[in-house]
């Protein structure tokens, strides 16, 4: 049991017969009334997100969820395989239960929620960031950089994202995995 001054995000918890991750929270203490938990929670089994408000200091049921370092593999028909860093067995994950799929490349390490009580896969995280090659965008042009101007670039894992003008083809960019957007040429 734990109550919400417990509260942060990547917290789990068991709620109307289902795992629900905490997105964000904020703590709100109005002028007058009680003070309340305002959270935004995502289902760790469908992936659905809901807006809650906890009184503060109620009490809820944690649930735990190991985050297991896992290598992906390949992907096929059956679905995306990982192998875990430290047993070395193989496991498939099917596509619903990847957020960015698009932007793992052979060879990566992500970690896999398992269910400490059913050993059950809800969900594979990404590291915040990955760096990948760009294989194609078309050339900027001189001169057109007065604005925030961006052009679509396709990426070595096939995924497509913007990036301003002046990134070129061949180049290795940082992509922020949460939001899918370009942070930065590595260097």
């Amino acid at each position: 049991m734990a109550s919400t001054a417990d509260f942060k995000n990547g917290l789990c918890m068991v709620m109307n017969h289902d795992i629900w991750s905490i997105v964000e929270f904020q703590h709100v203490k109005p002028g007058k009334g009680a003070a309340f938990v305002r959270t935004k929670l995502k289902s760790l089994t469908t992936g659905k997100v809901l807006d809650k408000t906890f009184n503060a200091g109620e009490k809820i049921t944690t649930a735990r969820v190991e985050r297991r370092q896992h290598q992906f593999l390949y992907a096929d028909d059956m679905g995306y395989h990982f192998m875990d860093s430290s047993t070395f067995e193989q496991i498939p994950i099917e596509k619903s239960l990847l957020d960015r799929a698009d932007l793992m490349k052979e060879g990566q390490l992500v970690d896999v929620l398992i269910h400490d009580e059913t050993e059950n896969v809800l969900g594979v995280e990404l590291p915040p960031f990955v760096e990948l090659m760009i294989t194609y965008t078309e050339p900027g042009i001189k001169g057109d950089t007065a604005t925030n101007a961006l052009k679509p670039a396709t990426l070595e894992t096939g995924a497509t994202v913007m990036v301003p003008l002046f990134v070129d083809q061949d180049i290795m960019i940082k992509v922020d995995t949460r939001d899918g957007s370009y942070s930065e040429r590595v260097k």
